[in-house]
């Protein structure tokens, strides 16, 4: 289902206004190129209306599309309409965010399943250490170097996989490092690379509330499932600035 966004309804509900602003002379006739547009405009937006905001009040919107013509008070002034539309779109992202995530869980409960296994087990293996937000990791090699914050960009190699071990992502396949912010990646990472110092190579097993959780790359049509953990060889070549 497409989202609403407040572009969207507000583009959608002031063209639909125009295609019925003659509603009350009864049928028109097109008699030239500007009519024809005119009515496809009102048949695009109208549907796009009919999918996006089934459930508005058309008496409610048509009046408050005449109360601008005719310069009427309005229920809900200019300066308040943007917000109005601003908090319905939201409201309903989050309703469509809530019900996606519901069916995944529903679709791919054993994957959240098996990875909280595979972390409850890891974290007694030697040498793993856990923070406070449930990231896991292990020091391959020390650092020697500066040590970022969550603003920085750094410059690293990795190897990224699924806890059973196939490989998503390798920039060491590859053969050429990659460098981005620290505030661009997913939080694990964020969190995980300020561990380390410039020169270090750690082992990070990242829980799913700290990678993509119900909203994996390619929908969860690729290696990456919902609500799986995943797990990063990353060494730590430098900070850019």
């Amino acid at each position: 289902m497409k989202k609403v966004t407040l572009t969207a309804v507000a583009t959608s509900l002031i063209l639909l206004a125009c295609n019925n602003a003659g509603d009350e002379k009864g049928k028109i006739t097109l008699t030239n190129n500007i009519d024809s547009v005119s009515y496809a405009i009102g048949v695009n937006s109208a549907n796009g209306l009919s999918q996006q905001f089934s459930e508005g009040n058309m008496d409610a919107y048509l009046q408050g599309f005449r109360d601008v013509l005719d310069s009427a008070d309005l229920l809900v002034s200019t300066e308040e309409a943007q917000g109005v539309i601003q908090a319905y779109s939201q409201k309903r992202q989050m309703e469509e965010m809530a019900k996606q995530q519901q069916e995944n869980e529903a679709m791919y409960g054993d994957v959240k399943a098996q990875g909280e296994a595979f972390l409850e087990d890891n974290k007694s293996k030697e040498g793993v250490q856990v923070t406070a937000s449930g990231l896991q990791y292990v020091v391959l090699k020390a650092g020697t170097g500066n040590q970022p914050i969550a603003t920085s960009n750094v410059k690293v190699h990795y190897h990224g996989t699924t806890p059973d071990g196939t490989v998503f992502d390798s920039s060491v396949d590859r053969g050429e490092p990659i460098s981005f912010g620290l505030n661009q990646v997913i939080p694990g990472w964020t969190e995980g690379v300020q561990l380390m110092k410039e020169g270090a190579k750690y082992k990070f097993f990242i829980p799913q509330e700290l990678a993509y959780g119900a909203n994996p790359p390619q929908g969860g049509q690729g290696p990456i499932k919902p609500f799986m953990p995943l797990v990063f060889e990353v060494e730590l070549i430098k900070i850019n600035n």
